[in-house]
């Protein structure tokens, strides 16, 4: 019985271990967070583990894990109507709010999901929720698309697929089908969703055929840019869940099918050295001691070297297109950016890249809203229900669609 009791105490403090991790006391109910990012810490090193038995890519493996704990068939309701389809060859979801008789044609948002590219799905429980919530109360029309991941694809094919799909949506008949006023549509996405909605709304705005098709763009904590990991934001969240510096980077190299080999370098910016002559113009739309208010920038030093690994960016070009990285678009480009609203969150490491797009937006005369929340963490807009209801989830996502029945 002893000795029962002394393997039973071990086990618990073993696990407490694990699952604990020092947080800031201003962050949402961190002891809900910390279990939360221990079980995706666990499920991360599942996947790895089958990776190295040659079973599976760690990515896949992972994503399966995700996926088959979160799967939710299109379960329609008396108030939204969901189906899955296809918009000219790529998996979309669909959610339809019932028709009120004094409207005849509703509003529509395309919505990107997030996932480092590699993970999740339109069709997991967080994603259909969060969409479900938006055709209710928007009385809207809102397509999450179900673009392919890596590793079966690489950019740019994530964004071929949601800009032939926001496309297809687009045409006169389609719409007409959906009962969707072509004059109030919009674009969001949350994270690496974001990141695709950017280059979406910069892809149309050099494209006058479809400058004007869309109302708005929204995005939720998007990544923006793979030239700085150690803005502010990246300093201080380095270790911040459930998105910490490295991982970002991973998913970075994943994306764009760059060597594992490379993050260390690219976490002290070794890609974007002074002598890596490529980088000289991207770098300059990127400088945040100019692009950051001071109450961000704070005593954080920019971290700059002198000599890099020219490697880096001879082999992974794609880390400087700004269909990669919209923040460090062409002012021109940006000049045509329809009403933006941006979500931050002060404890992610992506916090900057949405406050420097904001600024730059801003200064080419693009109407934006930056809402900013203390007590967030990344991901935290989709965690909303039990058991990972998180009170910052609840107040993001009623932000972010009271902000989109009012402007779209």
């Amino acid at each position: 019985m002893k000795s029962s009791c002394v393997l039973l105490t071990a086990l618990v403090a073993l696990a407490a271990y694990y699952v604990y991790i020092p947080l800031p006391s201003s962050l949402s109910d961190p002891w809900k967070l910390m279990l939360l990012d221990a079980t995706f810490r666990g499920a991360q090193q599942v996947s790895h583990l089958i990776h190295s038995l040659g079973l599976s890519h760690h990515l896949i493996a992972l994503n399966f894990i995700i996926v088959s704990f979160g799967k939710k068939s299109a379960w329609s309701s008396a108030q939204v109507n969901v189906t899955d389809t296809d918009f000219d060859g790529v998996e979309v979801r669909v959610f339809e709010a019932s028709p009120k008789p004094q409207e005849l044609m509703r509003r529509s948002v395309v919505y990107i999901h997030g996932g480092g590219w590699a993970l999740a799905s339109a069709k997991i429980k967080y994603y259909d929720e969060l969409c479900t919530v938006m055709a209710e109360e928007l009385n809207a029309v809102i397509v999450s698309i179900e673009y392919r991941l890596v590793p079966n694809v690489y950019f740019p094919e994530q964004i071929h697929d949601v800009v032939r799909a926001t496309k297809y949506f687009l045409q006169p008949e389609v719409l007409q089908k959906y009962k969707v006023d072509p004059d109030r549509i919009g674009i969001s996405g949350d994270s690496a969703g974001g990141n695709l909605a950017a280059a979406l709304g910069q892809q149309f705005a050099q494209d006058a055929n479809l400058r004007n098709k869309l109302k708005l763009q929204a995005l939720i904590y998007p990544v923006l840019q793979a030239l700085d990991f150690n803005t502010p934001s990246y300093q201080q969240n380095v270790n911040t869940p459930i998105l910490p510096r490295y991982v970002m980077v991973k998913y970075w190299l994943d994306y764009l099918k760059g060597n594992h080999d490379f993050v260390q370098a690219m976490i002290v910016n070794n890609h974007t050295s002074l002598d890596a002559e490529e980088a000289v113009a991207p770098r300059a739309r990127l400088d945040w001691t100019s692009l950051l208010p001071a109450s961000i920038t704070k005593n954080y030093q920019p971290i700059m070297q002198t000599k890099g690994n020219a490697r880096i960016v001879q082999e992974i070009p794609q880390l400087l297109d700004a269909r990669s990285s919209p923040l460090i678009a062409d002012q021109e480009v940006l000049l045509h950016l329809p009403k933006t609203y941006i979500l931050t969150c002060e404890h992610d490491v992506l916090r900057d890249d949405g406050v420097m797009y904001a600024k730059r937006l801003e200064s080419a005369g693009v109407e934006v809203t930056l809402d900013h929340f203390e007590d967030g963490f990344h991901g935290c807009i989709i965690f909303t229900s039990w058991p990972t209801n998180f009170s910052v989830g609840i107040r993001t996502r009623d932000s972010y669609i009271k902000w989109l029945d009012q402007n779209l």
